[in-house]
């Protein structure tokens, strides 16, 4: 079995365009959460979101390609060539033939060209099928963010979207990750894209009652685990990573950022929308991840959590890693936080960020907080390092992404050595 590393980092999320912009910002608990402007949101129940700010897809792609796409792939080619140029592949310093011929790109999407949906289905109402754009059908669909991505960077493996709603990018880490280690591929760009700040998304998550309407505090909005939070705050984003075999990252000489060691999944089976009772489904892709990690629980230094924001699913998640991690939680030796305090919720894209921010506060030794925690909801007794970053040095993390649907997805990322 191959050993599985993290050679590259890409973000572009609410917090920047950029993989030290965001990280920054996220370390120093600078929200990007604020009033919607993708769209005209007057008389929503909710007016805020995480959006992209100053966001400029002809940085990264050809103008006369931009049509081609949908919003979310946008952002998934941005994050990839950021991701592409930090794992050291700028041009004239592509992999070889051989290599591109088995590298690929697993890119999980959630909700996909929500946008263009709507847009393209006004136009088939208003002016009739012939005005419908011919590339409609490519700029919506879920796989295109990954196909475009293979297109820009010339990956010709395996090519597929993970979608299990929250889950999507997560499981694509996952499922990368065993390609690799399996021996299937050297290399792999993997994580997510989500982009549903629209009518129809803020307008159908709303109406479940399922995001916060802290309208007059965006910055104040998302609030895990604290005994005022009312819902989760809608983001968009890209977050990916570039994945290699330990044999090819070493042979090119590449930079480690930390190396994957485990990735567990489950099924709730129980509810729409609700997680199961004591996070149960939840505890299952913990225990699967640290079983494939072969890994202590207590070895354990810092879970970035799937942490919404919501009233039932904070305390559940809690519970499950109460469960799973036992005294070495409930003690305090295990440091938990929820960086969706600082960009909101990417949904599909979320796995992937989170992932990358595991493998940042790895190299970085640094631990990111938990902002907007003011009063920390008493059912929950875990350290969710509040409003401030700390240092660590850091040996094991866990990045946990759960879904509507019940669907459950576990990383674990290490610390790299030889």
């Amino acid at each position: 079995m191959e050993r599985v590393v993290v050679t590259g980092i890409g973000l572009v999320t609410p917090c920047g365009v950029g993989t030290q912009v965001t990280w920054r910002n996220v370390v120093e608990g600078k929200s990007g959460v604020r009033r919607i402007t993708l769209f005209d949101a007057t008389g929503y129940p909710t007016t805020i979101a995480g959006e992209v700010p100053d966001f400029e897809a002809e940085r990264f792609i050809p103008k006369k390609k931009l049509k081609e796409m949908g919003r979310f792939s946008h952002l998934a080619v941005a994050a990839s060539r950021l991701a592409w140029d930090d794992a050291g592949f700028g041009e004239n310093q592509a992999p070889s033939p051989e290599v591109l011929e088995r590298a690929g790109t697993f890119l999980g999407v959630g909700l996909g060209g929500l946008e263009g949906l709507y847009q393209q289905s006004i136009t088939l109402h208003e002016k009739g099928p012939g005005r419908i754009s011919p590339y409609f059908i490519p700029s919506v669909i879920g796989n295109l963010a990954g196909g475009q991505v293979a297109m820009a960077l010339g990956l010709k493996g395996p090519s597929y979207a993970n979608t299990s709603a929250c889950a999507s990018s997560a499981h694509a880490v996952g499922e990368a990750f065993e390609w690799i280690r399996r021996g299937r591929a050297p290399m792999m760009v993997a994580g997510g894209a989500e982009a549903t700040i629209t009518g129809l998304g803020i307008g159908g998550f709303s109406a479940m009652f399922a995001l916060s309407r802290r309208n007059d505090a965006p910055e104040k909005a998302s609030r895990p685990w604290d005994a005022g939070r009312d819902g989760f705050v809608c983001a968009e984003g890209a977050g990916v990573l570039v994945l290699e075999s330990l044999t090819h990252a070493q042979a090119r000489g590449a930079r480690i950022y930390a190396e994957v060691r485990g990735y567990g999944a489950s099924c709730d089976a129980y509810h729409l929308t609700k997680p199961a009772p004591e996070g149960e489904g939840a505890q299952r892709a913990m225990r699967a991840a640290l079983e494939d990690a072969q890994i202590a629980p207590d070895a354990f230094d810092y879970v970035n959590a799937h942490g919404t924001s919501t009233p039932h699913g904070d305390v559940e998640e809690a519970r499950a890693i109460e469960h799973v991690f036992g005294a070495h939680a409930s003690d305090h030796k295990l440091w938990v936080s929820s960086t969706k305090s600082v960009m909101g919720h990417l949904l599909g894209g979320a796995g992937g960020v989170e992932a990358a921010i595991c493998a940042l506060a790895i190299a970085e030794d640094t631990v990111p907080p938990t902002i907007n925690l003011d009063d920390q909801d008493p059912a929950v007794k875990l350290d969710l390092v509040p409003h401030a970053a700390r240092s660590r040095r850091l040996r094991h993390t866990m990045s946990n992404s759960f879904g509507f649907g019940g669907t459950n997805a576990s990383l674990v990322l290490s610390r790299f050595e030889a």
